[in-house]
């Protein structure tokens, strides 16, 4: 379903000079689709951020009161030219999120509208730096985490999908995508069960979630160790994130290149696009409300892990 939009992103971004407004102009020929991109600079260089609006037949941007789904696409850079040439693993995420983009706004053309709006950020950056890692280096980023959060994390989303490639690790030995529990202000809480349903649908095999720790969902800067930058969104929100990881069975470090696999990257913007369309109708639940707030009742808030300090 999705394999055709994957293999166009992918070609798209495997470029030296690749821009946010390439991604845009992809979405030109899209009616009702809104596509905008804009720059950022930082200390170790700069990045284009792109946002990717498909608005729902009964979503908030035209009136109606249909919940609104984030798709970030997590990552440091496309590419971290000149030291690597190519694209390099770390952009699974930025591909996967543009594809679910693409997807829907295809879909939308041809007549299937999803009920509620979906809103989809990520960010272009072909020559980004990279920084050590156990096991293996990461992609680094042009520009802090707090600037990444600002602009990907938007308001007026509901749940939030957070794709990131996590392959540099020992923790998830799959080949193809894992999501997380859900996180909420602090709280880690049981994987979505309607989560776990449209996995196995959409890949036809039992589901495969991954394990994260309290360091994982506190801001990047304090010292601690991350598996990666995957739920970083959750510090930035007061609405729950999951994270969709693109995965492989040995450690690949970000920086590598030739490690992308499309149809992995494909199944997983098609997870997003099949979530999408339950969440905009109410059919998908990222967490259990009655619950949540029994836990806050007993144990209080946790909304201070959101902090660094």
């Amino acid at each position: 379903m999705s394999l055709q939009q994957t293999l166009t992103v992918f070609e798209l971004i495997d470029s030296a000079h690749v821009s946010g407004q390439d991604i845009v102009d992809l979405f030109a020929g899209y009616p009702g689709i809104i596509a905008s991109t804009h720059r950022a600079d930082g200390p170790k260089g700069g990045t284009d951020f792109v946002r990717i609006t498909i608005a729902g037949s009964k979503g908030k941007s035209g009136g109606g009161t249909a919940p609104t789904l984030g798709i970030i696409g997590r990552l440091g850079g496309i590419g971290a030219r000149p030291t690597r040439i190519g694209l390099v693993s770390d952009a699974d995420g930025a591909i996967a999120a543009v594809t679910s983009a693409l997807k829907l706004a295809d879909m939308q053309r041809k007549g299937d509208v999803l009920e509620g709006d979906v809103i989809v950020t990520t960010h272009i950056c072909p020559n980004a730096p990279t920084r050590p890692h156990d096991p293996v280096d990461f992609m680094d980023s042009p520009i802090d985490d707090v600037t990444m959060n600002d602009n990907e994390v938007v308001e007026g989303v509901d749940a939030i999908l957070s794709v990131d490639t996590t392959k540099g690790n020992r923790i998830i030995n799959h080949k193809g995508y894992a999501i997380s529990p859900t996180v909420k202000e602090g709280y880690i809480l049981r994987v979505s069960e309607d989560l776990l349903r449209i996995m196995e649908m959409t890949s036809g095999k039992p589901a495969v979630t991954f394990p994260i720790t309290t360091q994982d969902i506190t801001p990047y800067g304090n010292g601690v160790h991350h598996l990666n930058s995957i739920l970083q969104p959750s510090t930035a929100t007061s609405v729950p994130v999951v994270g969709v990881a693109i995965t492989a069975e040995s450690v690949v470090p970000g920086c590598g290149t030739g490690a992308s696999h499309e149809v992995d990257i494909a199944l997983a913007a098609k997870f997003a696009v099949e979530v999408a369309k339950e969440f905009g109708r109410g059919t998908c639940q990222f967490f259990d409300a009655d619950e949540y707030q029994l836990l806050l009742s007993l144990y209080g808030s946790l909304r201070h892990l959101q902090n660094r300090k």
